[in-house]
């Protein structure tokens, strides 16, 4: 597997392991590591995996046509070449590397980046030397460099010499940097402490170990028991459904069985209310017919 990924700078911030404790951490987008082209034993004698990463707008020549060669659309604006350890089947040209499948919380990393450019410096700020004498007459040797070499022999400064110059814009390697975090959903890693290099800047990270103290990060842990609370939660309203119809099936078959069981005293009972019913109805009939002869009487005395 690969044992580094390029990320750029996202930025720096500072948050709460589980243990209430606040550590530093850096966030470092690791997204579009795309595989541009694979070394391998037979044909370069050794085994290892070219990764680009980021768009550039004005490649060179030379540079978009080994991208072209390796089928992609753009040409990455940062080419690195990284290990691969492991006797895992070898990637493909154009293959997009995730970060969940070399990193993992835990990782010991160490992380390389051009440091922040700081112009011209003397020696004072950039070697931290301590400056000449205060008193005595020493009006303008405060921070003065002092002597830079011999006399007549050699004639001449060193090379490398530590005079004033250029400060930063150099390449920084930080190790023994812990990964607290991996947002595999957007592509980025967490690192424990600061690395080098200015927002947005390029880096190289590599693994190198992993750490036998490892602590999460509180929000992790938070967000794992919100997690478990929406599952036991709907756990138990699906239990509570269950349960539910469950009651609703029983009692829809206790209905079923009393209408298919007759009672015999319910049927001598509704019996009953039969002969009851039909005796006023054998009653009632003579009365109508009583009544309407005595209308006819009345109309046959009106007639005469």
């Amino acid at each position: 597997m690969l044992q580094a990924l390029i990320g750029q700078k996202i930025d720096q911030a500072q948050t709460f392991l589980e243990n209430g404790q606040r550590i530093p951490v850096t966030e470092v987008s690791v997204t579009d590591n795309i595989v541009v082209q694979v070394k391998t034993v037979e044909k370069d004698k050794y085994t290892a995996v070219q990764v680009g990463f980021g768009t550039k707008k004005k490649p060179i020549q030379a540079l978009s046509g080994h991208s072209k060669k390796a089928g992609l659309e753009t040409t990455p604006s940062l080419i690195r070449e990284v290990a691969w350890e492991g006797d895992e089947e070898l990637p493909k040209s154009g293959d997009v590397i995730a970060v969940e499948a070399v990193f993992k919380p835990g990782d010991l990393v160490k992380v390389t980046g051009t440091s922040k450019g700081k112009g011209f410096a003397g020696t004072v700020k950039r070697y931290n030397f301590r400056g000449g004498p205060k008193t005595h007459g020493q009006s303008d040797r405060h921070r003065a460099p002092g002597s830079i070499g011999q006399g007549t022999t050699p004639g001449r400064v060193y090379k490398g010499k530590r005079m004033a110059g250029h400060m930063g814009v150099e390449t920084v390697t930080v190790s023994n940097l812990v990964v607290v975090d991996v947002d595999s959903e957007n592509n980025k890693l967490y690192v424990l402490g600061l690395v080098p290099g200015h927002k947005k800047g390029m880096l190289v990270i590599t693994r190198t170990g992993e750490t036998k103290k490892f602590v999460r990060l509180l929000s992790v842990k938070q967000k794992e028991d919100a997690l478990a609370a929406i599952e036991a939660e709907k756990l138990a309203k699906e239990q509570e459904k269950a349960a539910a119809e469950a009651a609703k099936a029983e009692e829809k078959a206790a209905r079923e069985a009393a209408k298919n069981t007759p009672n015999e005293d319910s049927s001598t009972e509704t019996e009953e209310v039969k002969t009851e019913v039909s005796e006023p109805v054998a009653e009632t009939e003579p009365a109508v017919e009583s009544k309407e002869e005595a209308v006819k009487e009345g109309e046959a005395e009106n007639g005469n």
